[in-house]
Formats: C-alpha cells, sequence, structure tokens
C-alpha cells in the first residue's frame, strides 16, 4: 500500500521519547534503552499501532518495540499509542518505535537483545513463487528470528491469507519450531485474549476467516 506523505509526521516523530531515529546505535542496548528491564515483545510491520496500542498500557511489565519500514506509517502508530495510554492516564515508557527494513533486523539488532515474543500479524503473503522469500515467515527470515529470540520463545503469526499459512506451517517446521497451537477461524473461539489489528478488524467486516498459531523456538 502505498503511503500518503504527511507533513506533520517528522516533527512528531523527532519530539517523541518512544521513536529511535538510527536504531543501529542500540544494538546490543536495546534492554537498557527502556526505563526498566523486563522482557521485551517484538511486533514485526506493527502499522498505525493498534496491536501494541492495545497490550502496552494493559501490560507495564512487558516492554514493547514495534518495527516498520517508512516513518509515514510510524507517526499514526505514534499518536495511536499515546492515545491509549493518555486514556489511562500514563506515558509509554514501555514502548518503543522504530523504522526499519524487517529483512536486515540484524543490523539493528543481536543477541544480546533477547526477546521473548515476536508478533508477525496480516504481513504481505508474497503469492507469486518468485517472492516468497519476502515473506516474513520464509525460513531465511525465520533463521534470522532465532538469532533474537530467546529459547522456548515465541512466535505468534495471524493471517487471512490461506496459502501464506499453510505454507509458513511448513516453514516454522523445517526452521525447528515447534508448533503449540493452530486455528483456520480465529474469532470461532472467542479468542480470548486476542488484540485486534487494523487489518483483522477490516477482513472480520468482510467475513474472512482468521488464520493464527504460535510457534515456539527449541530452548538452548
Amino acid at each position: 500500500m502505498r503511503m500518503r506523505n504527511k507533513p506533520w509526521a517528522a516533527p512528531e516523530l523527532d519530539a517523541c521519547d518512544f521513536f529511535v531515529h538510527n536504531p543501529a546505535r542500540y544494538m546490543g542496548k536495546w534492554h537498557s534503552f527502556f526505563q526498566r528491564r523486563q522482557p521485551i515483545h517484538l511486533e514485526l510491520g506493527c502499522g498505525k499501532g493498534l496491536f501494541i496500542a492495545g497490550l502496552a498500557p494493559e501490560n507495564p511489565q512487558i516492554n514493547y518495540m514495534g518495527i516498520d519500514l517508512k516513518d509515514a506509517v510510524l507517526a499514526p502508530a505514534k499518536r495511536n499509542i499515546e492515545q491509549a495510554f493518555q486514556q489511562q492516564g500514563g506515558k509509554p515508557a514501555n514502548v518503543v518505535l522504530m523504522a526499519q527494513d524487517i529483512e536486515r533486523i540484524l543490523t539493528v539488532m543481536n543477541s544480546d537483545d533477547t526477546v521473548d515474543r515476536i508478533y508477525i500479524n496480516f504481513c504481505n503473503p508474497w503469492p507469486k513463487a518468485k517472492h516468497h522469500k519476502r515473506r516474513l515467515t520464509y525460513p531465511r527470515q525465520l533463521e534470522n528470528y532465532k538469532q533474537i529470540l530467546a529459547g522456548g520463545g515465541e512466535i505468534h503469526f495471524k493471517t487471512d491469507d490461506d496459502s501464506l499459512f499453510d505454507d509458513s506451517l511448513v516453514y516454522f517446521e523445517e526452521s525447528g519450531f515447534e508448533i503449540l497451537t493452530l486455528t483456520y477461524d480465529l474469532h470461532a473461539g472467542g479468542c480470548q485474549g486476542n488484540v485486534l489489528t487494523e487489518h483483522e478488524k477490516m477482513f472480520m467486516e468482510k467475513g474472512v476467516k482468521i488464520k493464527a498459531l504460535v510457534a515456539r523456538r527449541a530452548e538452548n
């Protein structure tokens, strides 16, 4: 999706305490960036931030990192997260946003930046076979994530795309992950604790069933 230019985006992000310019300078130091050292949960492709906005204020014992490619996306995410905290009378002390190509995540994070959970929500399915290697669940990507995901850590994956979901089951198993749970209709069972994303709401309105799984990395 092509993002419209937002003249207000750069000034707001420049003034934002939880948006990080030049994230590579914090590689290996992300745990000390937060006010409190506690488990980190990372969302890859955080979009407009509704998912983190739904989680972070309710879980102050977790630090959240959101990554997306463009500032044009992260500026609305910044606003949505701030609004969610303001409604509870707090500030997003447990949130970090950064603009970064996810395929190059190991240029901004390393094994010292251990995360306990990774969220991948409604990523681009890249349906053509020649583009499959660009999928965020492709084995090459999963091997990168294993460099920063703790032993026993989990990847939570949601998608509307049947082919991507079926292929991802194979990707995870080939990369040594254990599939803990999976469903082809997330909302049929009530999905307790599920936080809706922007795309999830859209697909639900269209009657599209949401596929989801939790995969666990083997213990070290």
